[in-house]
């Protein structure tokens, strides 16, 4: 392992080459920790998938600037992301720990009225829900039978039967 080390440098004080062979070694790492995720990971956010963000994108900036030791840090980056892909696995068979794992979605409108409480208490301010019905061309919140604000966070809206 010394041509390794000799390669991407020490943990402090590596040089621009190494730093540079660092970034390219984790830009390959990171494809890989986002393929292990899986696609679910980047299209709708869950508490879990945004600390996964968090964790790999502080990690794999550590490593590269050499601010932490590459083999540790890289390794149990690579665990969490197996971590988080076996709760993903487990909540989709186990109720009870998707509950605990995933918000149950809100009910923002129904029947035309908007429940400004459960929008305040979501941080959901009246122009984000205005968005959300005009992004399902609703152009008006009396034509919303319900809006909810859904586990992914995004907003769903199932509208009104027009008469006639």
């Amino acid at each position: 392992m010394d041509w390794f080390r000799t390669l991407i440098g020490p943990d402090e004080g590596a040089d621009a080459q190494q730093l540079c062979i660092r970034a390219i070694l984790l830009f390959f790492l990171g494809l890989v920790c986002i393929r292990l995720a899986g696609r679910r990971t980047f299209s709708q956010s869950s508490p879990l998938d945004i600390i996964i963000y968090l964790i790999v994108g502080s990690n794999l900036s550590r490593v590269m600037t050499g601010k932490a030791d590459f083999w540790p840090v890289t390794s149990a980056t690579l665990v969490l992301v197996v971590l988080h892909g076996l709760f993903a696995m487990l909540t989709l068979r186990w109720g009870l720990l998707a509950k605990v794992m995933k918000a149950d979605p809100v009910v923002l409108i129904r029947d035309g009225v908007i429940d400004e409480a459960a929008s305040m208490r979501h941080g959901i301010s009246r122009m984000d829900l205005l968005e959300g019905l005009r992004l399902k061309q609703v152009a008006d919140v009396k034509d919303v039978r319900l809006a909810t604000l859904e586990n992914s966070g995004k907003i769903s809206v199932v509208p009104r039967k027009r008469r006639g």
